[in-house]
Formats: structure tokens, C-alpha cells, sequence
């Protein structure tokens, strides 16, 4: 059913009311003996078709319906939930999202603090690869950063450093490590603290050996999910969120890990590379595909150094896919 753009108005205004109302309750102290229809604050841990599993901000897990018209929300989400019987309760309000992560126009996580591209040496990387997941990132306004797996596999590391000191220049972080010989992961650990993070890359880079010395006992963890939500071992093809033992979050599910790439617009190709904003707008032609227009602001950065070469032709190269 459509809604009209007056229901909806109603219904965004009755979200902002609940909303504003469980933050008020948040505020009030811990020992106030409230009744079990009080709004309580979660995240949603992962969804099931209708329903979700929510944790609350004390760590306790509860499967939940969500209320009609208040739209579907996805692992990530800080909702807004009213306890039923036992461990159930009834979302009853989406708070809004910082951020989101779709895959082929379709919504599959929220709030995400960092992104993390995962390369190898085996398969070897590929730039305008690597470049297509920041520019998708860049776009989202998802912070992502990147992570090179492998490296024992590495012939001439100084030529791999020289590699990825492009994306260290233009800030990205960037991390070499090695999961097979646990080389460098004590560094990563201290980079997801605090944080929630998801995993990006081709197959075979090592996604999942990664999320796996990450946490170590994942397996254990997804028979407490199924157990929770009922559904026995299928749950692990869900947008699930698991706490890192470490510190820090990190959201996984296998369609996230083979995450493919939409086709991209020249606009969007254009501001994906960060280090091409603060030339924007400064050319002759106000239309400029920075080619071999004359007086282009991009083409003079390039010329001048400001401008890695291999960057420019990647995206020279992207325009003409």
C-alpha cells in the first residue's frame, strides 16, 4: 500500500515522539523500577523475516516483531523497543541511521563505523579494483580503509609498501598482515576497538580466516543466535553482528563477503577520488571531464605531483568501461 505524504508525516512524527521519549528514559537512574511496557534502547543483532533478534544496552537479547509501517530495519539499527513476555518485546521505533551499506539497491546493514577493504597477494591485487570499493565508499559516505592479507606470500615487499603508499597518502590506513603466520594482527585488534566493522573483498583474500582468529569462537556464537531466534543453523546466511572478543563489533554475513559492485556513474567516479575534491570547480569549463581539456584543475595537479599518476589512470580508465 502507498502512503500518502500525510501518513507518513504521521508516522515519521510518531517515531521522533518514541524516540524522544526512551532517550528521556535513558536518562533517569538505572534503579527506577519501571513497568515492562517502558521503551528501551537497542541495537537489532540480525533480522529473520519478520522478526529480530535486539540487544538491549545491559547486553540481554530479545526476539522482537516490529510495528507496521515503521519500515524494516537491519542488523545495525538503534531501534526503540517495548518488552512483551519474557524475551520478547515489539520494536516501536527506528532511530535514524548514520550510515548504510546496500548491495544491488538493497538495504543489508546500518551505523557502520568503518569499512574495511581485505586485498592479497594471492589472488594479487588489482588497483582499479581496489579503487572501485573506495569510490562505492566514498559515495555511501562510509569510512573505509584497507587491509593487505598474504604478505608472506610477498616477493618484494618494498615494491608492496611502495604499492599502497598511494592510498597511505591520501589517508587511508592501511594494514600489511598475515593471518596464516598471525603476522600484524595484534595491530588490526587495537584498530577495531570500540568500533563496528564490516569485512569487504574478492574471494579468496581470506575473509573468513581473518574473522576467524578475530573470533576465534565464532561457531559457538552462532548456535547462541540459533538457539535465540529458533531457527537452527540457516541463521548464519543472516547480516549478523558478533562482539569481538578484543573490543569492537563486526557485522558478517557470506553476502556481504562476496559484495559486488554496482556500475558506477561518471559523477560518481569522479567524487571518489577524495584527492580530486579540492580541484573541483576550478577548471576553465565548468563541464570539464578532466581528459585533455585545457586548463584543467585535475590535469594541472597531476602535472605539478599533487596527483598520483596511477590514480589518475585508474580513474581515466573507469570513465572508459
Amino acid at each position: 500500500m502507498t502512503l500518502t505524504r500525510r501518513q507518513k508525516w504521521r508516522i515519521e512524527k510518531i517515531q521522533s515522539e518514541r524516540i524522544s521519549r526512551s532517550n528521556r528514559a535513558s536518562e533517569k537512574s538505572e534503579k527506577i523500577d519501571l513497568n515492562s511496557t517502558r521503551e528501551i534502547n537497542g541495537r537489532v543483532i540480525t533480522r529473520y523475516g519478520q522478526r529480530q533478534l535486539v540487544e538491549s544496552m545491559d547486553g540481554k537479547l530479545y526476539q522482537c516483531t516490529g510495528r507496521r509501517n515503521i519500515g524494516l530495519s537491519v542488523a545495525g539499527d538503534e531501534v526503540v523497543f517495548q518488552k512483551t513476555d519474557n524475551n520478547e518485546g515489539v520494536v516501536i521505533a527506528i532511530q535514524p541511521r548514520v550510515n548504510q551499506l546496500k548491495r544491488q539497491k538493497k538495504l543489508i546493514a546500518a551505523n557502520i563505523d568503518q569499512l574495511w577493504l581485505v586485498v592479497a597477494l594471492e589472488p594479487h591485487y588489482g588497483f582499479e579494483l581496489i579503487d572501485r570499493y573506495l569510490i562505492m565508499a566514498q559515495n555511501e559516505n562510509l569510512p573505509i580503509n584497507i587491509i593487505i592479507n598474504k604478505i608472506e606470500l610477498a616477493k618484494n615487499p618494498d615494491q608492496t609498501s611502495r604499492d599502497f603508499s598511494i592510498y597511505n597518502n591520501i589517508g587511508y590506513q592501511v594494514h600489511f598482515l598475515s593471518v596464516k603466520e598471525e603476522n600484524n594482527l595484534d595491530s588490526l585488534r587495537s584498530s577495531l576497538s570500540d568500533k563496528t566493522h564490516i569485512f569487504l573483498g574478492q574471494s579468496g583474500v581470506g575473509k573468513s580466516s581473518l574473522i576467524n582468529a578475530l573470533i576465534p569462537d565464532l561457531d559457538l556464537k552462532v548456535d547462541e543466535i540459533s538457539i535465540k531466534t529458533k531457527l537452527g543453523k540457516h541463521t548464519t546466511t543472516n547480516t549478523t553482528i558478533y562482539h569481538i572478543p578484543s573490543g569492537g563489533d563486526l557485522i558478517d554475513s557470506p553476502g556481504i563477503r562476496e559484495f559486488q559492485l554496482d556500475e558506477l556513474s561518471s559523477q560518481q567516479i569522479l567524487n571518489g577520488f577524495r584527492e580530486f575534491k579540492s580541484y573541483l570547480g576550478k577548471c576553465r569549463f565548468r563541464n570539464c571531464q578532466h581528459i585533455n581539456e585545457p586548463d584543467c584543475a585535475i590535469r594541472n595537479a597531476l602535472d605539478s605531483g599533487e596527483i598520483q599518476p596511477a590514480r589518475y589512470q585508474s580513474y581515466i580508465n573507469l570513465l572508459s568501461e
